[in-house]
């Protein structure tokens, strides 16, 4: 991410994990509840994003994130329901913090871009809020 970061809606922050480089190239790691602000109970990673197709376009009732890019670079839509911001992703050793209850919409990937997603949670269908009107009404109600 090489430009500076705006102030981050809903209780959103970057992620900067430890990176070590040497002649033989770099190896950036992450330990729960150490740069992962909890504990790891499902990981996950998209990639052979086809052409102008988005990812997430979603919100969470209780799951907290940490996406990163792995491999090429994508940009990061964030909304609490007040404010959008939007983030360009291209640093394996940076990801962004997405708490429950904000909307999340990755695009614009690179060509064999991947995006790895640490999250609090194992996969709950009934954790997913998938309609933008439903979204921010529970946003209006905290």
């Amino acid at each position: 991410m090489n430009n500076p970061t705006p102030q981050l809606p809903g209780g959103c922050f970057l992620v900067q994990f430890p990176r070590i480089t040497d002649n033989r190239g770099s190896l950036a790691f992450g330990e729960a509840e150490r740069h992962v602000p909890f504990p790891v109970r499902r990981i996950f990673w998209t990639y052979d994003i086809k052409g102008g197709n988005a990812r997430g376009d979603h919100a969470h009732r209780t799951c907290q994130m940490v996406l990163f890019p792995i491999g090429g670079s994508f940009d990061i839509e964030i909304d609490d329901g007040r404010q959008s911001v939007s983030l360009h992703m291209d640093d394996p050793s940076q990801g962004v913090f997405i708490p429950p209850l904000v909307w999340c919409r990755l695009m614009n990937f690179t060509p064999h871009a991947a995006c790895i997603s640490l999250a609090s949670e194992e996969y709950s269908p009934e954790d997913y809020i998938h309609d933008y009107m439903e979204f921010k009404a529970l946003t209006a109600e905290h």
